[in-house]
Protein backbone atom coordinates (compact mmCIF):
# COMPACT_ATOMS: atom_id res chain seq x y z
CA UNK A 1 0.00 0.00 0.00
CA UNK A 2 1.45 3.51 -1.26
CA UNK A 3 0.19 6.55 1.28
CA UNK A 4 -0.13 9.83 -1.25
CA UNK A 5 0.23 13.01 -0.03
CA UNK A 6 -2.99 15.23 0.12
CA UNK A 7 -1.23 17.93 -1.55
CA UNK A 8 0.24 16.19 -3.89
CA UNK A 9 -0.94 18.14 -7.28
CA UNK A 10 -3.20 15.70 -9.24
CA UNK A 11 -4.19 16.60 -12.88
CA UNK A 12 -7.26 19.04 -13.22
CA UNK A 13 -10.61 18.70 -15.17
CA UNK A 14 -10.11 19.91 -18.43
CA UNK A 15 -13.48 20.80 -19.49
CA UNK A 16 -12.82 23.53 -16.99
CA UNK A 17 -9.80 24.60 -17.99
CA UNK A 18 -10.96 25.29 -21.56
CA UNK A 19 -13.60 27.33 -22.47
CA UNK A 20 -14.44 27.29 -26.51
CA UNK A 21 -15.75 30.59 -27.98
CA UNK A 22 -18.74 31.24 -30.24
CA UNK A 23 -17.69 30.22 -33.72
CA UNK A 24 -18.91 33.52 -35.16
CA UNK A 25 -16.16 35.51 -32.88
CA UNK A 26 -13.02 32.60 -34.07
CA UNK A 27 -10.11 35.04 -35.17
CA UNK A 28 -9.35 34.57 -39.10
CA UNK A 29 -7.02 32.32 -40.32
CA UNK A 30 -4.15 34.91 -40.85
CA UNK A 31 -3.67 34.85 -36.86
CA UNK A 32 -3.92 31.31 -36.40
CA UNK A 33 -5.84 30.75 -33.90
CA UNK A 34 -8.70 28.73 -34.93
CA UNK A 35 -5.54 25.90 -35.37
CA UNK A 36 -5.14 26.51 -31.80
CA UNK A 37 -8.71 26.15 -30.69
CA UNK A 38 -8.77 22.80 -32.62
CA UNK A 39 -5.07 21.44 -30.76
CA UNK A 40 -7.32 22.37 -27.35
CA UNK A 41 -10.12 20.73 -28.76
CA UNK A 42 -7.76 17.63 -29.54
CA UNK A 43 -6.19 17.82 -25.64
CA UNK A 44 -9.76 18.31 -23.72
CA UNK A 45 -10.44 14.74 -25.62
CA UNK A 46 -7.33 13.24 -24.62
CA UNK A 47 -7.57 14.41 -21.44
CA UNK A 48 -11.03 12.92 -21.26
CA UNK A 49 -9.76 9.62 -22.62
CA UNK A 50 -6.95 9.10 -19.86
CA UNK A 51 -9.54 10.39 -17.15
CA UNK A 52 -12.01 7.59 -18.12
CA UNK A 53 -9.03 5.00 -19.11
CA UNK A 54 -8.25 5.56 -14.98
CA UNK A 55 -11.56 4.92 -13.78
CA UNK A 56 -12.26 2.16 -15.34
CA UNK A 57 -9.18 0.63 -13.99
CA UNK A 58 -9.41 1.54 -10.88
CA UNK A 59 -12.84 0.59 -10.36
CA UNK A 60 -12.17 -3.04 -12.13
CA UNK A 61 -9.59 -3.82 -10.10
CA UNK A 62 -11.31 -2.72 -6.82
CA UNK A 63 -13.94 -4.94 -7.72
CA UNK A 64 -11.91 -7.90 -9.29
CA UNK A 65 -10.05 -8.04 -5.85
CA UNK A 66 -12.62 -8.09 -3.77
CA UNK A 67 -15.00 -10.48 -6.07
CA UNK A 68 -12.29 -12.91 -6.85
CA UNK A 69 -11.09 -12.91 -3.17
CA UNK A 70 -15.25 -13.63 -2.07
CA UNK A 71 -14.86 -16.51 -5.27
CA UNK A 72 -12.25 -18.36 -3.36
CA UNK A 73 -13.74 -18.55 0.14
CA UNK A 74 -17.47 -18.87 -0.47
CA UNK A 75 -18.34 -22.11 -1.83
CA UNK A 76 -15.42 -24.01 -0.53
CA UNK A 77 -16.00 -26.89 2.43
CA UNK A 78 -13.31 -25.71 5.36
CA UNK A 79 -11.33 -29.14 4.79
CA UNK A 80 -10.37 -27.79 0.87
CA UNK A 81 -9.74 -24.28 1.68
CA UNK A 82 -6.19 -22.85 1.62
CA UNK A 83 -4.57 -21.56 4.17
CA UNK A 84 -3.98 -17.84 4.70
CA UNK A 85 -0.85 -17.79 5.84
CA UNK A 86 0.39 -19.63 2.17
CA UNK A 87 -1.62 -17.06 -0.13
CA UNK A 88 -0.47 -14.09 1.94
CA UNK A 89 3.30 -15.30 1.56
CA UNK A 90 3.08 -16.23 -2.06
CA UNK A 91 1.38 -12.89 -2.84
CA UNK A 92 4.13 -10.95 -0.77
CA UNK A 93 6.65 -13.20 -2.76
CA UNK A 94 5.70 -11.87 -6.32
CA UNK A 95 4.89 -8.05 -5.09
CA UNK A 96 8.69 -8.57 -4.23
CA UNK A 97 9.61 -9.62 -7.61
CA UNK A 98 7.95 -7.24 -9.03
CA UNK A 99 8.62 -4.52 -7.22
CA UNK A 100 12.38 -5.71 -7.77
CA UNK A 101 12.01 -5.59 -11.56
CA UNK A 102 10.00 -2.28 -11.61
CA UNK A 103 13.06 -0.46 -9.92
CA UNK A 104 15.97 -2.21 -12.06
CA UNK A 105 14.00 -0.63 -14.96
CA UNK A 106 13.40 2.48 -13.58
CA UNK A 107 17.31 2.89 -12.22
CA UNK A 108 18.18 2.20 -16.08
CA UNK A 109 19.62 -1.13 -14.17
CA UNK A 110 21.57 0.39 -11.41
CA UNK A 111 19.50 -1.48 -8.94
CA UNK A 112 22.71 -2.65 -6.51
CA UNK A 113 23.32 0.97 -6.58
CA UNK A 114 19.78 1.76 -5.36
CA UNK A 115 20.25 -1.19 -2.73
CA UNK A 116 23.56 0.39 -2.11
CA UNK A 117 22.05 3.86 -1.25
CA UNK A 118 18.61 3.08 0.22
CA UNK A 119 19.41 0.01 2.35
CA UNK A 120 23.45 -0.59 3.19
CA UNK A 121 23.89 2.99 3.45
CA UNK A 122 20.70 3.86 5.26
CA UNK A 123 20.26 0.81 7.79
CA UNK A 124 17.98 3.00 10.20
CA UNK A 125 15.27 4.12 7.54
CA UNK A 126 15.42 0.68 6.34
CA UNK A 127 14.40 -1.05 9.77
CA UNK A 128 11.85 1.35 9.99
CA UNK A 129 9.56 -0.08 7.40
CA UNK A 130 9.35 -3.39 9.67
CA UNK A 131 6.45 -1.79 11.23
CA UNK A 132 4.13 -0.70 8.09
CA UNK A 133 5.30 -4.27 7.11
CA UNK A 134 3.69 -6.21 10.21
CA UNK A 135 0.40 -4.22 10.21
CA UNK A 136 -0.44 -4.42 6.07
CA UNK A 137 0.72 -8.48 6.68
CA UNK A 138 -1.95 -8.33 9.78
CA UNK A 139 -4.11 -6.00 7.46
CA UNK A 140 -3.78 -8.70 4.61
CA UNK A 141 -4.28 -11.47 6.49
CA UNK A 142 -7.49 -10.42 8.50
CA UNK A 143 -9.07 -9.39 5.17
CA UNK A 144 -9.67 -12.81 4.29
CA UNK A 145 -11.49 -13.73 7.46
CA UNK A 146 -13.85 -10.43 6.56
CA UNK A 147 -14.33 -11.19 3.15
CA UNK A 148 -15.43 -14.71 4.32
CA UNK A 149 -18.08 -13.72 6.72
CA UNK A 150 -19.35 -10.86 4.87
CA UNK A 151 -21.19 -11.06 1.33
CA UNK A 152 -19.06 -8.55 -1.47
CA UNK A 153 -21.65 -5.46 -1.47
CA UNK A 154 -21.41 -5.85 2.82
CA UNK A 155 -17.26 -5.68 2.56
CA UNK A 156 -17.25 -2.98 0.26
CA UNK A 157 -19.69 -0.24 2.14
CA UNK A 158 -17.94 -1.10 5.43
CA UNK A 159 -14.37 -1.19 3.85
CA UNK A 160 -15.42 2.32 3.56
CA UNK A 161 -14.62 3.18 7.39
CA UNK A 162 -11.31 3.48 6.70
CA UNK A 163 -11.96 6.96 5.81
CA UNK A 164 -12.93 7.75 9.42
CA UNK A 165 -9.81 5.99 11.27
CA UNK A 166 -7.55 7.61 8.75
CA UNK A 167 -9.08 10.96 9.42
CA UNK A 168 -8.85 10.05 13.68
CA UNK A 169 -5.19 8.63 13.17
CA UNK A 170 -4.17 11.93 11.07
CA UNK A 171 -5.36 13.90 13.21
CA UNK A 172 -3.58 12.42 16.53
CA UNK A 173 -0.18 11.55 15.08
CA UNK A 174 0.20 14.11 12.33
CA UNK A 175 -1.89 16.88 13.96
CA UNK A 176 -3.60 17.51 10.74
CA UNK A 177 -7.06 19.30 10.85
CA UNK A 178 -10.06 18.99 9.16
CA UNK A 179 -13.22 21.05 8.40
CA UNK A 180 -16.44 20.80 10.20
CA UNK A 181 -18.05 19.85 6.33
CA UNK A 182 -15.48 16.71 6.45
CA UNK A 183 -16.09 16.29 9.83
CA UNK A 184 -19.94 15.95 9.20
CA UNK A 185 -19.26 13.74 5.93
CA UNK A 186 -17.39 11.49 8.85
CA UNK A 187 -20.66 11.24 10.73
CA UNK A 188 -22.82 10.92 7.67
CA UNK A 189 -20.95 7.53 6.87
CA UNK A 190 -20.57 6.58 10.12
CA UNK A 191 -24.74 6.66 10.02
CA UNK A 192 -24.97 5.05 6.43
CA UNK A 193 -22.69 1.91 7.63
CA UNK A 194 -24.81 1.34 10.56
CA UNK A 195 -28.08 1.99 8.00
CA UNK A 196 -26.12 -1.22 5.86
CA UNK A 197 -25.00 -2.96 9.08
CA UNK A 198 -28.48 -3.26 10.63
CA UNK A 199 -30.16 -4.87 7.92
CA UNK A 200 -27.84 -7.08 7.49
CA UNK A 201 -28.62 -8.12 11.14
CA UNK A 202 -31.79 -8.31 10.27
CA UNK A 203 -31.48 -10.15 7.82
CA UNK A 204 -29.56 -13.00 9.43
CA UNK A 205 -32.12 -13.24 12.19
CA UNK A 206 -34.38 -13.73 9.19
CA UNK A 207 -32.32 -16.72 8.11
CA UNK A 208 -30.90 -15.01 5.15
CA UNK A 209 -27.64 -15.52 5.87
CA UNK A 210 -28.77 -19.35 6.20
CA UNK A 211 -30.47 -19.47 3.38
CA UNK A 212 -27.31 -18.12 1.70
CA UNK A 213 -24.52 -20.33 2.92
CA UNK A 214 -26.79 -23.55 2.38
CA UNK A 215 -26.88 -22.09 -1.50
CA UNK A 216 -23.20 -22.00 -1.27
CA UNK A 217 -23.13 -25.05 0.33
CA UNK A 218 -19.59 -23.86 2.21
CA UNK A 219 -18.29 -23.05 5.47
CA UNK A 220 -20.92 -20.46 7.59
CA UNK A 221 -20.78 -16.71 7.37
CA UNK A 222 -20.23 -15.01 11.10
CA UNK A 223 -21.59 -11.64 10.38
CA UNK A 224 -20.03 -10.34 13.73
CA UNK A 225 -16.68 -11.90 13.32
CA UNK A 226 -16.77 -10.59 9.46
CA UNK A 227 -17.43 -7.00 11.26
CA UNK A 228 -14.64 -7.42 13.66
CA UNK A 229 -12.30 -8.55 10.83
CA UNK A 230 -13.23 -5.65 8.75
CA UNK A 231 -12.72 -2.84 11.70
CA UNK A 232 -9.30 -4.60 12.00
CA UNK A 233 -8.42 -4.20 8.63
CA UNK A 234 -9.75 -0.62 8.66
CA UNK A 235 -7.27 0.23 11.96
CA UNK A 236 -4.63 -0.84 9.90
CA UNK A 237 -4.96 0.85 6.92
CA UNK A 238 -5.39 3.91 9.01
CA UNK A 239 -2.07 3.30 11.21
CA UNK A 240 -0.02 2.05 8.05
CA UNK A 241 -0.82 4.93 5.83
CA UNK A 242 -0.31 7.69 8.86
CA UNK A 243 2.43 5.88 9.72
CA UNK A 244 4.21 5.52 5.84
CA UNK A 245 3.14 9.41 5.66
CA UNK A 246 4.89 10.31 8.63
CA UNK A 247 7.93 8.61 8.67
CA UNK A 248 8.94 6.93 5.46
CA UNK A 249 7.56 9.35 2.51
CA UNK A 250 9.41 12.44 4.22
CA UNK A 251 12.85 13.48 2.49
CA UNK A 252 15.72 12.68 5.59
CA UNK A 253 19.05 14.71 6.37
CA UNK A 254 21.96 12.27 7.31
CA UNK A 255 25.31 14.17 8.31
CA UNK A 256 23.86 17.56 7.17
CA UNK A 257 23.19 15.73 3.32
CA UNK A 258 19.95 16.17 1.95
CA UNK A 259 18.48 12.99 0.56
CA UNK A 260 15.52 12.69 -1.46
CA UNK A 261 12.09 10.39 -0.18
CA UNK A 262 12.84 6.51 -1.29
CA UNK A 263 11.22 5.80 -4.76
CA UNK A 264 7.56 3.85 -4.30
CA UNK A 265 9.28 0.91 -6.11
CA UNK A 266 12.31 0.33 -3.45
CA UNK A 267 10.21 1.06 -0.73
CA UNK A 268 7.45 -1.83 -1.84
CA UNK A 269 11.03 -4.37 -2.17
CA UNK A 270 11.65 -3.45 1.56
CA UNK A 271 7.95 -3.92 2.93
CA UNK A 272 7.69 -7.11 0.75
CA UNK A 273 10.64 -8.46 1.97
CA UNK A 274 10.17 -8.31 5.95
CA UNK A 275 6.55 -9.26 4.96
CA UNK A 276 8.05 -12.54 3.67
CA UNK A 277 9.77 -12.99 6.20
CA UNK A 278 7.53 -12.62 9.28
CA UNK A 279 4.98 -15.23 7.08
CA UNK A 280 7.77 -17.91 7.22
CA UNK A 281 8.54 -17.16 10.34
CA UNK A 282 4.33 -17.90 11.07
CA UNK A 283 4.59 -20.40 8.15
CA UNK A 284 7.39 -22.81 10.84
CA UNK A 285 4.83 -22.81 13.46
CA UNK A 286 3.39 -26.26 12.12
CA UNK A 287 1.01 -26.56 15.35
CA UNK A 288 -0.96 -23.23 14.05
CA UNK A 289 -1.99 -24.66 10.86
CA UNK A 290 -5.21 -25.73 9.94
CA UNK A 291 -6.27 -29.57 9.40
CA UNK A 292 -6.68 -31.25 6.10
CA UNK A 293 -9.83 -33.45 7.96
CA UNK A 294 -7.42 -36.62 7.25
CA UNK A 295 -6.04 -38.95 9.74
CA UNK A 296 -2.31 -40.86 9.57
CA UNK A 297 -1.27 -44.53 10.17
CA UNK A 298 -1.37 -43.28 13.94
CA UNK A 299 -4.75 -41.76 13.94
CA UNK A 300 -3.61 -38.37 14.30
CA UNK A 301 -4.83 -35.54 12.15
CA UNK A 302 -2.89 -34.64 9.46
CA UNK A 303 -2.28 -30.73 8.80
CA UNK A 304 -2.73 -28.55 5.53
CA UNK A 305 0.52 -28.95 3.50
CA UNK A 306 1.95 -25.99 1.74
CA UNK A 307 -0.32 -24.63 -1.25
CA UNK A 308 -2.91 -27.13 0.25
CA UNK A 309 -6.49 -26.28 -1.94
CA UNK A 310 -4.37 -23.68 -4.32
CA UNK A 311 -6.32 -23.42 -7.50
CA UNK A 312 -6.16 -21.44 -10.74
CA UNK A 313 -8.30 -18.80 -9.36
CA UNK A 314 -6.50 -18.92 -6.05
CA UNK A 315 -3.32 -18.37 -8.28
CA UNK A 316 -5.01 -15.30 -10.29
CA UNK A 317 -5.54 -13.83 -6.78
CA UNK A 318 -2.13 -13.93 -5.96
CA UNK A 319 -1.23 -11.86 -9.46
CA UNK A 320 -4.23 -9.84 -8.78
CA UNK A 321 -3.40 -8.17 -5.47
CA UNK A 322 0.65 -8.64 -6.05
CA UNK A 323 0.31 -6.71 -9.49
CA UNK A 324 -2.73 -4.90 -9.15
CA UNK A 325 -1.98 -3.87 -5.84
CA UNK A 326 1.12 -1.84 -7.06
CA UNK A 327 -0.75 -0.72 -10.48
CA UNK A 328 -3.30 1.07 -8.26
CA UNK A 329 -0.78 2.94 -6.22
CA UNK A 330 0.71 4.24 -9.76
CA UNK A 331 -2.51 5.06 -11.31
CA UNK A 332 -3.88 7.29 -8.17
CA UNK A 333 -0.75 9.29 -8.39
CA UNK A 334 -2.33 10.59 -11.97
CA UNK A 335 -5.94 10.44 -10.66
CA UNK A 336 -7.86 13.17 -8.46
CA UNK A 337 -9.57 12.77 -5.77
CA UNK A 338 -13.67 13.06 -7.61
CA UNK A 339 -11.82 10.44 -9.79
CA UNK A 340 -11.31 8.41 -6.97
CA UNK A 341 -14.05 8.62 -5.13
CA UNK A 342 -16.14 7.85 -8.72
CA UNK A 343 -14.09 5.03 -8.55
CA UNK A 344 -15.06 3.68 -4.93
CA UNK A 345 -18.62 4.19 -6.29
CA UNK A 346 -18.73 2.47 -9.58
CA UNK A 347 -16.70 -0.51 -7.71
CA UNK A 348 -19.38 -0.82 -5.03
CA UNK A 349 -22.15 -1.04 -7.70
CA UNK A 350 -20.11 -3.23 -9.67
CA UNK A 351 -19.32 -5.82 -6.67
CA UNK A 352 -23.40 -5.72 -5.60
CA UNK A 353 -23.94 -6.50 -9.68
CA UNK A 354 -21.80 -8.90 -10.13
CA UNK A 355 -22.36 -10.50 -6.53
CA UNK A 356 -26.23 -10.72 -7.01
CA UNK A 357 -25.71 -12.74 -10.22
CA UNK A 358 -22.54 -15.01 -9.02
CA UNK A 359 -23.25 -15.80 -5.33
CA UNK A 360 -26.87 -15.02 -5.52
CA UNK A 361 -26.68 -12.05 -2.97
CA UNK A 362 -30.07 -10.76 -1.91
CA UNK A 363 -29.79 -7.08 -0.99
CA UNK A 364 -32.58 -4.86 0.43
CA UNK A 365 -33.75 -0.90 -0.30
CA UNK A 366 -32.00 -0.60 3.10
CA UNK A 367 -28.40 -1.70 1.68
CA UNK A 368 -29.15 0.81 -1.08
CA UNK A 369 -29.95 3.80 0.82
CA UNK A 370 -27.27 3.02 3.12
CA UNK A 371 -24.88 2.69 0.20
CA UNK A 372 -25.89 5.79 -1.56
CA UNK A 373 -25.27 7.72 2.15
CA UNK A 374 -21.68 6.24 1.90
CA UNK A 375 -21.05 7.18 -1.38
CA UNK A 376 -22.13 10.54 -1.21
CA UNK A 377 -20.26 11.28 2.10
CA UNK A 378 -17.09 10.23 1.07
CA UNK A 379 -17.52 12.11 -2.28
CA UNK A 380 -17.73 14.77 -0.04
CA UNK A 381 -15.40 14.62 2.04
CA UNK A 382 -12.84 15.42 -0.96
CA UNK A 383 -14.95 17.36 -2.99
CA UNK A 384 -16.49 21.46 -2.60
CA UNK A 385 -20.53 21.26 -2.86
CA UNK A 386 -20.95 21.78 -6.47
CA UNK A 387 -23.31 24.86 -5.80
CA UNK A 388 -20.17 26.57 -3.75
CA UNK A 389 -17.58 25.12 -5.97
CA UNK A 390 -17.31 28.72 -7.31
CA UNK A 391 -17.54 30.51 -4.10
CA UNK A 392 -14.81 29.12 -1.89
CA UNK A 393 -11.66 28.23 -3.16
CA UNK A 394 -10.26 24.77 -2.88
CA UNK A 395 -6.97 26.54 -2.52
CA UNK A 396 -8.64 27.65 0.91
CA UNK A 397 -9.88 24.36 1.99
CA UNK A 398 -6.70 23.07 1.61
CA UNK A 399 -4.77 25.12 3.59
CA UNK A 400 -7.17 24.28 6.52
CA UNK A 401 -6.58 20.99 5.99
CA UNK A 402 -3.39 20.77 6.69
CA UNK A 403 -3.04 22.79 9.20
CA UNK A 404 -1.43 21.54 12.46
CA UNK A 405 -3.70 21.89 15.49
CA UNK A 406 -0.85 22.43 17.58
CA UNK A 407 2.47 24.08 16.81
CA UNK A 408 5.34 21.77 15.47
Amino acid sequence: MIAMKDDEECPEMAFEQYTLPDHKSQPTSETGHTKNYGAKSSKISSDASFRLFLLVTLSALHSLVVLTLRYTRAGVSFEDLYVINDIVLLTEVTKFFIATAVEYLATNGHLLQSIQENIIERPCDFLRVIIPSLIYLLQNSVRYVAISNLTAPIYEVTFQCKLLTTAVVSVLMLQRRYSAKQWACLVILVVGVSVVVLGAHEESKGGGVKNQNEKDGANSENLFLGLIAITVVCLCSAFGGVYFEKVLKRPTSEGGQYRAPVSMWMRNMQMAFFSVCFALLNMMRESDREQSGEMDNDNNPITKPFMHGFTKCVYFVILLQAGGGLLVAAVIKYADNVLKDMATGVSILLSTIVSTFLFGTILSLQFAFGASIIVASVYLFSNDVPCSRCAKSSDEDNEMEMRPMLPS
